[in-house]
């Protein structure tokens, strides 16, 4: 087993436009965690003060009308239905993660001092990170509270906090003003949303505000990956903003639910953040462009278009770097992740991976099952699967989906049709159709040849 952390030195020595961005959003966030120091114990955040973004309608931000999974299980919490268990070495972490149906195998591991709870951060006390296709988990070493970012089919991000000192009644605070000053920024496309961010780190942790930082996403090259977080892998780290350290130098992995802060969770991670901000932008600027009596039909048309058709180039991996090597990791998650399905007939599944060439063997993101896409309104969403069908059918052979082949697009589109609810009928008769060999040819493409 191989493990790979941040170099603790930076290779840049002047100062980019980017990098000022983030030591502005920092600032803020270090102004919010004082003013949080300061609070009574039993006052865990700040709540409806200050200014908060799309806090107006037609989004209502502060709406307490959610149905992400956090807000699912605090109310089991308070019927009774589900009980939290408080264990002496890691809190109510492992209870948590249990009762939000996230696996351990996707933890990972970041030292650098860009959370809430910077002060207990450091490269001997990474931050720990789970997640499922829905929510995301973080634990810091001795830290006051868990986090939490749980999406919500129309909000988006909505964010969290347990206080983890043992309760007879443990519950989830809405964290507002103390998270959204970081999380609605251009890393996140302006939206409440996530990033997983790229730094060259001080000793201790801190960000190098001199040196340029990587929000990461699928389309990130390798060598801008990973700067202030630990990596764990068999394979596929090599050029990345990593040396070759031991974990085990630095981070005492007993403190931990597993000793891996595996690649493959690492790279579905950069995929999902970028993929969930997109689903979001295109919700709120349709909502928003729907909700204005004074926007022309084509101006409306317009505004919801330009998000869905990026959207629809990110879920089909249009702009993925391919890999140079390639990535084994080092936990069960890859397993435990292509496991959860849905499968067609075929056996097939869009959390089957590659890993060879790129990350996923049909490349269609997983999250078009989500309860986020399906919240899509429908002038969005009807594009979304009209560009789909244009692309995947063969009709449309722009380079933008160029590394698209005839097989990878007939596999994406048979899936789907198999496993995704609520599909176009126009999808389901193109493949039965083309099944029965009625369909020899659609395209110059050769797609469904027979």
């Amino acid at each position: 087993m191989k493990f790979v952390s941040c170099s603790y030195t930076s290779c840049e020595n002047k100062r980019s436009s980017l990098a000022r961005l983030a030591m502005a959003l920092g600032l803020l966030c270090l102004a919010a965690i004082g003013y949080a120091e300061t609070l009574p114990h039993d006052l865990v955040v700040v709540k409806n003060q200050g200014y908060l973004p799309f806090a107006d309608g037609p989004i209502n931000y502060r709406s307490s009308e959610l149905n992400d999974p956090v807000a699912k299980l605090e109310k089991r919490l308070e019927r009774g239905d589900v009980k939290l268990h408080y264990d002496s070495r890691h809190g109510y972490l492992k209870s948590v993660l249990d009762a939000l149906h996230v696996s351990v195998s996707s933890q990972a591991l970041v030292f650098s001092k860009t959370s809430f709870q910077y002060p207990n951060i450091n490269p001997e006390a990474p931050r720990a990170l789970y997640y499922n296709d829905d929510v995301y988990v973080g634990q810091v070493h001795d830290g006051k509270f868990l986090e939490f970012v749980s999406f919500d089919p129309l909000q988006g991000a909505i964010f969290y906090v347990m206080d983890e000192h043992r309760d007879k009644h443990p519950r989830f605070e809405r964290s507002e003003i103390d998270c959204i000053q970081c999380h609605v920024a251009p890393s996140t496309k302006g939206i409440p949303g996530v990033m997983l961010r790229s730094v060259f780190t001080k000793p201790d942790g801190t960000a190098n505000g001199a040196a340029r930082t990587y929000v990461t996403g699928q389309e990130s090259p390798i060598a801008q990956r990973w700067g202030g977080w630990y990596v764990t892998a068999k394979s596929g780290s090599e050029g990345s903003m990593a040396n070759q350290e031991s974990l085990s130098e630095h981070v005492d992995a007993g403190g931990y639910l597993t000793r891996s802060s595996d690649i493959v969770a690492l790279m579905v991670l950069a995929h999902q953040t970028q993929m969930h901000n997109w689903i979001t932008l295109t919700t709120y600027q349709t909502r928003i462009a729907l909700a204005d009596p004074k926007q022309k039909p084509e101006d409306v048309r317009k505004t919801v278009e330009a998000p869905a058709e990026q959207m629809v180039r990110y879920l089909l991996f249009a702009n993925e770097i391919p890999l140079q090597n390639p990535i084994g990791g080092t936990s069960d998650f890859a397993r435990q992740f292509a496991a959860r399905g849905p499968r067609d007939g075929k056996g097939r599944s869009l959390r089957d991976f590659d890993l060879e060439k790129r990350i996923f063997k049909y490349p269609c993101s997983y999250l078009i099952y989500s309860e986020a896409f399906d919240a899509i309104p429908s002038p969005a969403k009807d594009y979304i699967y009209r560009r789909l069908f244009d692309i995947l059918s063969g009709r449309e052979q722009g380079p933008e989906f160029a590394a698209l082949s005839s097989q990878d697009k007939r596999a994406i589109l048979e899936i789907l049709v198999a496993t995704k609810p609520g599909v176009p009928e126009e999808w389901k008769q193109f493949v039965r159709s083309a099944n029965q060999g009625i369909a020899s040819r659609t395209s110059a493409g050769g797609l469904y040849v027979h």
